[in-house]
């Protein structure tokens, strides 16, 4: 059996351990910008893999008469999918289940695939994976338990020690920027991989901590506008933002909201649900500014020849080609939320700079904007869309997949989000 049919199993095992503790009422939740009804959600994903791999691929008719109108997130609008007549919990979940077992029943036992089924099984995968991390942002943002669920060892939440291991001097010069075109499926963001010069830099060893943002915040951050842009001062105001989204005083200490749980903020762990304005507005604040996407990714997939200039062999990871694992990478829900800003130093880049892939989303300085030679790949409403008024993120989460998971992946949000699991790190002036 090829690999792909038990990851689609296992992506969908996740997906249901994500959403089954909960309630009818649940399901639905309020209307919010940031969030969709998981019920429709849920059954968006199973509509998207029949659409790619079933109808488009195979050729096969709809097993739902309506459910383009229902599932369609292009056709859709994000403001009435609470309105439209969804299938019942139980029906959406049978259609879950019938498309999975049609999509196994075509490629469970096929040898090898072809490269329109292998671009477009892992279409489907990264996509519902995709969703198993959004439906952990919206239980954070509407403050349902966190998931009870076995998703793998914790071997890394082991501590390091905590401190301050200051800038990796990057020595810039050309690099390619991108993704390479040596892998079976690539999203069309991040072709192809052309060449930028770059300036030499520095950049931050670690993300900032809950320490160092604690001190923003103290120094009245949020109250002086000299800090912020124009943009992020009206965001400022607008939302009436006084510390992080989850932050709340106890006296004199800080509590966080983690899912349902008030919990003391934990000084060593990194700043998780700042939006790219308090970002940029933190680094104004210290001196510093925020990476472009492209200096991110240089930190993170270069490395340093004999002689100190120029770069070797792009790498796929930080540390080189080999996939993650607990070691280096914190992702895959192994640890159950963010560790140590200063653990798994066996994931560091060339440079020495830790956790660019995994623990946290990393915000950068660049707009979302298409590579030279952009060409929409078969799903056009993934990345086209969206370019000009979004910020690119780099590195992925404790909750992103490990197998989605690259230094040259772009994830993209409108600069005002603050519930997806980011922070972000510095750079000189």
């Amino acid at each position: 059996m090829n690999h792909f049919i038990e990851s689609l199993r296992e992506a969908r095992r996740r997906t249901l351990a994500l959403v089954g503790d909960l309630t009818d009422e649940q399901m639905i939740g309020p209307r919010l910008e940031i969030v969709n009804p998981l019920l429709w959600e849920i059954g968006h994903v199973a509509w998207f893999q029949e659409y790619w791999v079933l109808r488009h691929l195979n050729k096969r008719a709809p097993i739902l008469p309506d459910g383009d109108a229902l599932y369609d997130s292009a056709k859709v609008a994000h403001e009435t999918r609470w309105d439209i007549p969804l299938l019942s919990r139980s029906k959406v979940l049978a259609y879950m289940q019938d498309v999975l077992d049609r999509v196994i029943h075509r490629y469970g036992a096929a040898e090898e695939l072809d490269e329109d089924a292998t671009y477009f099984l892992s279409l489907v995968l990264f996509h519902e994976d995709m969703h198993d991390e959004a439906f952990s942002y919206t239980r954070q943002t509407l403050g349902y338990p966190q998931p009870q669920f076995e998703a793998g060892n914790n071997d890394s939440q082991q501590r390091a020690a905590f401190g301050d291991l200051g800038d990796a001097l990057i020595p810039g010069g050309h690099f390619l920027l991108g993704s390479l075109p040596d892998q079976s499926f690539v999203f069309d963001n991040e072709m192809d991989a052309h060449e930028v010069e770059l300036e030499p830099f520095s950049i931050s060893r670690t993300t900032v901590s809950n320490a160092e943002f604690a001190a923003f915040v103290a120094e009245g951050g949020y109250e002086q506008p000299e800090f912020w842009s124009a943009a992020g001062w009206q965001w400022r105001q607008a939302a009436d933002a006084r510390q992080p989204v989850y932050w709340q005083r106890d006296g004199d200490k800080w509590l966080r909201r983690s899912f349902d749980q008030l919990v003391p903020l934990e000084d060593h762990l990194p700043v998780l649900h700042v939006n790219w304005h308090e970002s940029d507005a933190f680094c104004r604040w210290a001196k510093r500014r925020l990476p472009t996407e492209a200096e991110w990714e240089m930190a993170a997939s270069a490395g340093p020849t004999t002689d100190g200039g120029g770069s070797e062999r792009k790498r796929r990871f930080p540390w080189g080609d080999e996939a993650p694992d607990p070691n280096r990478a914190n992702l895959d829900w192994q640890a159950g939320g963010c560790i140590d800003v200063c653990a798994l130093p066996a994931g560091d880049s060339a440079f020495g700079c830790r956790q660019m892939i995994g623990n946290v989303w990393e915000w950068t300085a660049s707009d979302f904007t298409p590579y030279p030679g952009f060409v929409a790949g078969p799903y056009k409403e993934y990345s086209a869309p969206w370019f000009g008024d979004h910020k690119v993120l780099r590195g992925g989460c404790w909750a992103t997949r490990s197998r989605l998971i690259h230094n040259a992946y772009r994830n993209f949000y409108q600069p005002h989000r603050c519930d997806v699991w980011a922070g972000f790190r510095t750079c000189g002036l």
